[in-house]
């Protein structure tokens, strides 16, 4: 298994969207924690599985919600750059 390592940026991210989903529901913000868990694991266990991206990095979506684990693949590190939700300012995480 590769051990993750996180963009400052995409702890930020992370932050932002659970905090989001609070303040709307309980429920939605533990089953966006859970899912994000759910697919940090799967990146840290088999990182070639994401969809090849622009710049030499992988995607992962998080089913149930618009967002996507955004990550590199530097054996053995997988360097997380962004939770990018997928419908606002697409790319933004790029210079990460």
């Amino acid at each position: 298994m590769n051990r993750l390592e996180f963009h400052p940026e995409a702890l930020d991210d992370a932050k932002h969207a659970r905090r989001w989903y609070a303040e709307r529901s309980a429920a939605a913000a533990a089953r966006f924690e859970a899912e994000l868990q759910r697919a940090l694991d799967f990146a840290a266990l088999m990182p070639e599985a994401g969809s090849p991206g622009p710049t030499d990095t992988r995607r992962l979506r998080l089913h149930g919600f618009p967002h996507a684990l955004v990550y590199r693949v530097r054996t053995p590190v997988v360097l997380v750059l962004a939770i990018a939700h997928e419908r606002r300012d697409p790319g933004y995480w790029r210079t990460r």
